[in-house]
């Protein structure tokens, strides 16, 4: 069931802080009886940020480090309505003419981001598109990220992408592995696996991706399992049956 519209819960996903703050005093004196639940500064914050809060609608800049608000989107499916906060208005456009919600470019007039918020409120009862798919259509490849905010412990490391041997999923977070450290993030790996292969990273296991400048070595034991080595690192991975095409002449 849908939320009534005195109980919507708004994600606001924007690198400037300065828009950030502003479209945040637009929404809460435009729509009062909303509740602004989370502000994310990048692609993957608000990758998190929609998966903690289960936002009903989420306002995204479409270029954010990280991941791009596309990006973003696409991971939805029908959870949550689409604004796409853009300042290039090609890229609106063409969302909006896709079936996202709709679309504000920089910086937001009131009269505009009015006429957003009506919208808004008129489909809210209604289940949001399928974003998968209109992203499909308006931006086929997922781009990959450049930087990952993940967590040891109580403290959040910003890890540069091409530092990253490997990834693992483990239950509900992801495990990041590099030549210096181990960290976790909560981005689900079948979510990343599409992103990452363009940066370099294969998918080799339902639980696994890896950084393919990093594979040594393949090998299939007498069992007929097969397994990369890694260089610089002891650790060995499994490549499951799916994925052994990768591998020709295994």
């Amino acid at each position: 069931m849908r939320p009534h519209s005195t109980n919507i819960r708004i994600l606001i996903a924007d690198d400037e802080p300065m828009l950030r703050a502003e479209l945040r005093e637009s929404l809460s004196l435009l729509w009062p009886e909303a509740q602004i639940v989370g502000e994310a500064a990048d692609g993957i914050e608000a990758l998190r940020m929609a998966r903690e809060l289960s936002p009903d609608v989420a306002f995204l800049d479409i270029r954010m480090p990280g991941m791009s608000g596309m990006d973003v989107a696409r991971t939805f499916g029908s959870r949550t309505h689409v604004v796409f906060v853009t300042a290039y208005q090609e890229h609106a456009v063409a969302a909006f003419e896709e079936g996202a919600l709709d679309y504000v470019v920089k910086p937001a007039s009131a009269a505009r981001l009015a006429r957003t918020i009506n919208r808004v409120r008129e489909r809210i009862i209604t289940p949001p598109p399928d974003l998968s798919a209109v992203m499909q259509k308006l931006d086929p490849k997922p781009t990959a990220p450049t930087w990952l905010q993940a967590s040891v412990g109580n403290t959040i490391h910003f890890i540069d992408l091409s530092d990253v041997i490997y990834f693992k999923s483990e239950l509900k977070y992801t495990r990041i592995v590099t030549d210096k450290m181990e960290a976790h993030i909560r981005t689900p790996i079948k979510d990343l696996a599409a992103s990452l292969e363009e940066a370099g990273f294969w998918q080799i296991h339902r639980s696994y991706v890896v950084a393919v400048k990093r594979i040594a070595s393949v090998i299939r034991d007498q069992d007929a399992a097969v397994w990369l080595n890694l260089r610089d690192h002891a650790v060995r991975l499994p490549v499951s049956q799916r994925y052994q095409h990768r591998f020709k002449g295994m």
